[in-house]
Order: C-alpha cells, then sequence, then structure tokens
C-alpha cells in the first residue's frame, strides 16, 4: 500500500476558460461594424486617357487647359488665373477650379471638342492637393487628364 505525506494539499488543477463564445461574439461583431459602416467615397474613379508614345501631329480642336499645382498648394489654370488654395468641406471641394472647369468643359462641348486637361503637379506639392484636382476633373466629367513635366 502507498503511503501518502501528511501535510501536504494535493495540487489543484488550473481552471479552464472556453473563448469559443467569446470568438463568436467578436464575429459577431464584426460583422455588424462592416454592415452597418458606410464608405464615404471621396476618391472618385477618373478613367484617363493615356497618352501614346508617339506625339500626334493632329493640332487639338480646343487647347489644352494647363491646371498647375505649386509648391505651396495653389492651384492655378493656364499659369496665370489663381485658383483655390486648399480644399474646403467634407468633400474636399475646389470650388473656384470647380466652376472654371464646368465653363471651359461646357465651352469645349457646344464647339463640338474634347475638353483636355493637362495637370503640372510640382515636386514639393502636396499629394492630397492633386487628388483634390483630379476629383475636381471627375466631378465635371472630363476624362481626357494628362500629366506634364513643366508648368511653371
Amino acid at each position: 500500500m502507498a503511503r501518502r505525506k501528511k501535510g501536504l494539499a494535493p495540487e489543484e488543477e488550473e481552471p479552464n476558460l472556453d473563448i469559443s463564445s467569446l470568438i463568436d461574439v467578436c464575429f459577431l461583431l464584426l460583422i455588424y461594424f462592416i454592415v452597418t459602416s458606410t464608405i464615404n467615397p471621396t476618391e472618385k474613379d477618373l478613367p484617363m486617357t493615356i497618352p501614346s508614345q508617339q506625339p500626334s501631329d493632329e493640332k487639338p480642336d480646343i487647347e489644352p487647359m494647363l491646371i498647375s499645382v505649386l509648391a505651396s498648394g495653389q492651384v492655378t489654370v493656364n499659369k496665370t488665373e489663381p485658383m483655390d488654395t486648399a480644399a474646403s468641406g467634407r468633400e474636399r471641394a475646389l470650388p473656384a477650379l470647380s466652376a472654371r472647369l464646368n465653363e471651359y468643359s461646357s465651352m469645349a462641348q457646344s464647339s463640338g471638342a474634347k475638353p483636355i486637361i493637362q495637370i503640372y503637379a510640382s515636386p514639393e506639392c502636396p499629394q492630397q492637393q492633386v487628388i483634390d484636382v483630379l476629383n475636381t476633373i471627375r466631378g465635371a466629367n472630363i476624362n481626357t487628364v494628362t500629366f506634364t513635366d513643366t508648368g511653371e
């Protein structure tokens, strides 16, 4: 017969925690927040026409509009018309540029031509300002956009 040592208490087992129900609750909360969240479409899809490698010999029907985004964040049109310096509101709107683009677009469409936009972005300009300009162009329903490396 085995002898027991007196005075020592038998070892107690560590309590186990069943976390399978907690995992279920986490997944339910995750699904709830995904379904109830709204995605704010601040970035709009802008289908761009990529220029070909060979320059075209044809002159465009309408003079392209040059939009420059300077290092300070200032937006100018055709090197002379100062526009907005910063986007405003939740939609990050550029109201002066938007009005000018709508005017240019309607003028181009009345003459039967496609509006053409060239963008010059200074290497030191804020990237968000360029995205705001692209969103404003998309808001004016202009799809012919190219980037240029000369603008100042």
